[in-house]
């Protein structure tokens, strides 16, 4: 099957756009250059998107490029392979063990054999054109810039960029979700998602230790921001001149619409992911413990089935549906699902508001005590619907009888 690839870059075109108007003449050039060098790219990563489901099997092994500056790929040099030794440039070593941590994380944690679960080779290329302020997924292989020193620094330098973009490929390879509009903004929160799960399994961070950054590594000291994105406080990751303020809504009341075209973002892929992000972080932190253990689960089996056009709508009323299947209706996993997606404005599709508010009733955040409470608050909450269903009839039948 053939696909069409669009650009997946970790940087979203509107700070480039943003920068591409600064007054600094460098800062101007090196924005320029990198949306150009990507819009070239897009047709090629088109064509190699067509190939991209007879990649070869390699249970994952690593393999590390160096362009050299250059923007072929083709004639890039292998510097680093599973089995040989560390290189003496970093960028290397920082892209071969992202690329492993990456891997390893959906082995260990989702059973996954690689990107495609087919035991995919990893390929890494560094130091891919001169001052390139992005780094991308192209369907194949992975390709890091060096950043231009002034904004950027060096992408290899960032594990969640890293696992980003790679999920980008596990998306491709499951539910493909379509880059434009709502089903282009899950694409973008799916690889923020597990791009943030990778860096907290890596740290064994739990939910409150983790710092829900994207990108916090690749802005340079000078340049005042905490990241690319927050999944915490999506519009807060940064707000300065240069760049502006970050875009991104936290709630559906917030939606951003825009054209579905390449100066749209199609639709606003980056800005709008930002309402699925909130969701799954008030998921984690509402079931508290690891992150990439319970939310982590749930996301990633909505994930594998989800379809092309899947909306956000769409994908809650999945979440909810896979917690219950994999931790009971009522459970404490699911009325944390339900409630988090309440909170960014999507009611799941079927279910009573009332049944959502009722979880503040429990107790705790986990274990034992938290399923009861939600199995009893849920109880609850179908008795006085019950009740208000058998009234409902007693006030029917008396009006008929008074007939």
């Amino acid at each position: 099957m053939t696909r069409t690839c669009r650009p997946n870059c970790i940087v979203p075109p509107h700070l480039l756009e943003k920068l591409l108007r600064s007054d600094d003449a460098e800062v101007h050039k090196a924005a320029l250059a990198t949306l150009l060098t990507t819009a070239s790219l897009r047709g090629e990563r088109t064509i190699r998107a067509s190939f991209a489901g007879i990649a070869t099997p390699g249970n994952g092994r690593r393999t590390v490029f160096d362009c050299q500056n250059d923007r072929l790929l083709s004639l890039a040099t292998l510097i680093r392979t599973e089995d040989g030794a560390p290189s003496t440039d970093d960028s290397v070593n920082r892209a071969f063990d992202g690329l492993g941590t990456t891997r390893d994380f959906y082995r260990d944690v989702f059973n996954r054999s690689s990107i495609d679960d087919q035991g995919m080779r990893l390929d890494g290329y560094v130091h891919f054109s001169t001052h390139y302020n992005n780094a991308f997924w192209d369907g194949q292989q992975m390709v890091f810039g060096d950043g231009d020193g002034r904004i950027f620094t060096d992408f290899t330098g960032s594990l969640t960029v890293i696992a980003h973009e790679l999920t980008h490929g596990v998306t491709e390879n499951t539910a493909a979700l379509a880059y434009h509009n709502q089903s282009g903004a899950l694409n973008e929160s799916v690889s923020d998602v597990f791009g943030s799960l990778v860096k907290q399994w890596s740290l064994k961070q739990s939910v409150d230790e983790a710092d829900w950054m994207i990108g916090s590594e690749v802005f340079t000291p000078g340049i005042e921001g905490d990241a690319l994105r927050s999944m915490r406080d999506p519009g807060h990751a940064y707000d300065n001149a240069l760049l502006g303020k970050d875009p991104q809504p936290d709630h559906m009341s917030k939606y951003v619409n825009l054209p579905d075209s390449e100066n749209g973002d199609f639709g606003g892929v980056h800005i709008n992911s930002g309402i699925p992000n909130k969701a799954f972080y008030l998921v984690a932190t509402g079931i508290g413990g690891f992150a990439f253990e319970a939310a982590g689960l749930i996301w990633y089996e909505s994930l594998k089935a989800s379809s092309p056009d899947t909306q956000f709508q769409d994908f809650a009323d999945t979440t909810y549906q896979k917690a219950g299947e994999l931790y009971g209706a009522g459970s404490a996993e699911q009325l944390a699902v339900l409630t988090a997606w309440q909170d960014v404005g999507i009611q799941i599709s079927g279910v009573p508001t009332a049944v959502a508010r009722a979880r503040s009733l429990g107790g705790t955040r986990d274990g034992v005590a938290g399923r009861e409470d939600g199995l009893a608050a849920l109880s609850r909450q179908i008795g006085a619907l019950a009740a208000q269903v058998t009234g409902l009839s007693n006030e029917v039948n008396a009006l008929k009888a008074s007939r």
